[in-house]
């Protein structure tokens, strides 16, 4: 078996190049099949809110009495990013969670919420994770993405959870995003409004401001330690191969209904 001599970090930039060129976006190109990829992908936007809370409560204190950990720099970093993501501007003079907004964009463009709605509905009754995601009944490579976030989320190692959500999230979200938000028009899917304004709202405050305060956290948390960015370069491709894969079941089932000449829902 021949051994990878590439680096680390350009096997990163390597899967990064190919994320942002995945023919998925291609597909993208009609209201159906907006609808069924926001039916699979808005499970990425759920375990995307709790990877940043566990990120959150693992920087911060979140506990009573009250004590600062931390660095305060880091602190600042993470509790900026929670207000934008957990309480953003909705478009319409209000404020709401990117999931709340999601779903909302996914209501009013008719793509299918049943699967996250009984998601959600198991998650409040019993507070599992893993129970919620089989009451969705969502396809393998839906599943495979929560599980590898929330084992991140999980794993009580800082460092981790900012690399998955550095590299796997704030970092390419921007560019991923831009593959395809063209391709939106809303003048002929006027359905489709608040759906874009959710991913031009990710590409602004992503790339100007999310990305590069989720980098210095990343490499503050990593410090001088080795072990803790090997672990963090291990994390990172875990988390862009995640999606690789998730992206690569939603095209497979986009390009079978379209041979098929079924809708995006079905």
């Amino acid at each position: 078996m021949q051994v990878s001599t590439e680096s680390p970090y350009r096997r990163i930039t390597s899967m990064r190049k190919a994320l942002v060129a995945h023919p998925l976006y291609a597909e993208l190109d009609d209201l159906p099949w907006v609808q069924l990829f926001a039916k699979h992908h808005v499970f990425a936007v759920w375990d995307f809110m709790s990877l940043l809370k566990a990120l959150q409560r693992s920087v911060t204190c979140v506990d009573v009495p009250w004590l600062p950990v931390s660095s305060p720099k880091i602190r600042r970093f993470i509790n900026e990013i929670v207000l934008g993501e957990e309480s953003d501007e909705d478009g319409q003079n209000g404020y709401m969670s990117h999931f709340e907004l999601y779903c909302q964009a996914m209501r009013e463009c008719g793509a299918d919420l049943e699967p996250i709605e009984r998601f959600m509905t198991t998650l409040r009754e019993t507070r599992s994770w893993e129970r919620a995601l089989e009451a969705a009944d969502v396809p393998p490579y839906v599943q495979q993405f929560v599980r590898n976030t929330m084992a991140v989320a999980t794993s009580d190692k800082p460092h981790c959870i900012a690399a998955a959500f550095f590299y796997g999230r704030e970092d390419i979200i921007p560019d991923m995003f831009r593959g395809f938000v063209n391709r939106l028009h809303t003048e002929t899917n006027p359905e489709l409004g608040k759906f874009v304004y959710y991913i031009e709202r990710h590409i602004e405050v992503d790339g100007d401001s999310h990305g590069p305060l989720a980098r210095h956290m990343t490499t503050m948390l990593c410090e001088n330690s080795r072990s803790h960015h090997r672990e963090a370069v291990e994390v990172a491709m875990q988390a862009l191969q995640s999606r690789v894969t998730l992206w690569d079941g939603v095209l497979a089932e986009i390009q079978a209904a379209k041979n098929a000449g079924t809708v995006g829902q079905a």
